[in-house]
């Protein structure tokens, strides 16, 4: 069985190593096949150690809060690795904030704001801090582009390297962070305010979501990416008015849908997991309002949802 051969070729570690780990229970879409090893590291030698002797042949799969990815039923060859708890320490400077990949980006915004650091726009962005820079997250027109100022990252040969916010490469929803290297900890720079403003701010700011999005049902976040592209410059990348939830909206797709998977009534560029759905079921519906939109409008709409594993 090829699983064994790779568990014999799997670095020692002080870690925990797993075989055939459920992935759907920690997943926001609660769907998904397993990991066919899952390590979580002890600390960052640890990681280090394991990266650098992992043969070159096993691919590896960095997850997070698994906020924003479909998991696809057959699951994820390889190892999923997972930061845990042990890399999210957290670091003031006078006007910065330094912060482990593994904590979630939420926490990260009311950390700072007791201190007076505006990053509110980090309040209501489910994930990890590795993942929000990886794909350059954002609100309300703010984006992590505006305010990181480095990252250090480990490759998949276990290398280490500090990287500005220039080395990034930043555009809309993406940066140019290579799949097969991971953010241990990134540094974000902002301007002071009173924490008790930014209190209230961020108050406003989850109250708002709420309204507007299906906070309460099992979901990812936005699915598809605007296809203006507002990119952190607030300009326009592309010219095209339109939203992805309004062309969603447009074609008639709002509350349709297919088995167990449903396009949200409350906001159209969500999918749902109305419960008992399956990966290709919510991957099968996205792929739909893809085509209709194409068809309709000539509009490519591309994933914001990263889809990954075997179907």
């Amino acid at each position: 069985e090829i699983s064994n051969l790779i568990a014999d070729r799997l670095p020692k570690s002080k870690g925990v190593v797993m075989k055939s780990y459920k992935l759907a229970p920690i997943s926001w879409l609660k769907v998904g096949g397993p990991a066919e090893f899952f390590f979580k590291p002890n600390d960052f030698h640890d990681l280090q150690h394991f990266l650098t002797n992992l043969d070159r042949s096993i691919p590896v799969f960095f997850i997070g809060a698994c906020s924003n990815l479909l998991i696809r039923d057959g699951g994820i060859p390889g190892v999923c690795i997972k930061l845990g708890k042990n890399f999210g320490k957290i670091e003031f400077g006078n006007d910065t904030i330094t912060v482990g990949a593994s904590m979630p980006a939420p926490k990260v915004a009311i950390l700072a704001s007791n201190k007076g650091l505006d990053l509110t726009f980090l309040r209501t962005i489910p994930g990890t801090v590795g993942g929000v820079v990886k794909m350059n997250a954002g609100c309300y027109g703010r984006y992590v582009s505006d305010y990181l100022e480095s990252v250090n990252v480990i490759e998949r040969n276990g290398r280490i390297s500090k990287l500005t916010k220039e080395d990034l490469k930043f555009n809309y929803r993406s940066s140019s962070l290579q799949s097969n290297c991971v953010v241990t900890s990134a540094t974000f720079r902002s301007d002071k305010k009173a924490p008790e403003v930014l209190k209230s701010e961020m108050d406003e700011a989850v109250n708002y979501r709420a309204s507007i999005q299906p906070t309460s049902e099992l979901s990812c976040g936005s699915a598809f990416k605007n296809p203006s592209g507002f990119s952190s410059t607030g300009k326009n990348d592309k010219d095209t008015k339109y939203s992805a939830w309004k062309l969603i909206d447009d074609a008639g797709l709002r509350g349709i849908t297919l088995g167990k998977a449903k396009v949200s009534e409350k906001h159209p560029n969500f999918l749902i997991n109305m419960g008992g759905a399956s990966a290709s079921d919510l991957e099968d519906l996205g792929e739909k309002i893809r085509k209709t939109v194409l068809n309709l409008y000539g509009v490519q709409l591309d994933w914001e949802i990263k889809v990954v594993g075997k179907r």
